[in-house]
């Protein structure tokens, strides 16, 4: 007795069943988190989640002059500081007025002046 062993051709075939589309979606899920990560880290968005409470010196801005140099505003304990900062040195430029209000609170200080009919 002999018995014969037929064998068929199977050709590897990309289905479109659960598995491939899982993994397709986990990839996309970790490039997606990867690429949050580094915009965080870019933008310093990291270092806001490590802050607790409001910092003592602020930087409000601060404008490139080029060869790393650049003139900066910061805000310290109610004041707000031009400076020049070079590779070795700070100055101090000059001391800036206070902030103006935000809109919000000049909106609540002009109805509480004026008086209502």
């Amino acid at each position: 007795m002999t018995s014969l062993v037929v064998a068929q051709a199977v050709t590897p075939v990309l289905s479109d069943g659960p598995g491939l589309w899982r993994s397709v979606l986990a990839v996309v899920v970790v490039f997606g988190l990867l690429a949050a990560c580094v915009w965080l880290v870019r933008r310093g968005g990291l270092d806001a989640l490590s802050r607790r409470g409001p910092r003592a010196v602020q930087i409000e801005t601060a404008v490139p002059l080029g060869d790393r140099r650049q003139l900066v505003v910061v805000s310290v304990e109610g004041r707000r500081l031009l400076l020049g900062l070079t590779s070795a040195q700070v100055t101090l430029i000059t001391e800036l007025a206070g902030a103006s209000p935000t809109f919000a609170a000049a909106l609540d200080t002009r109805l509480s002046v004026e008086p209502q009919d």
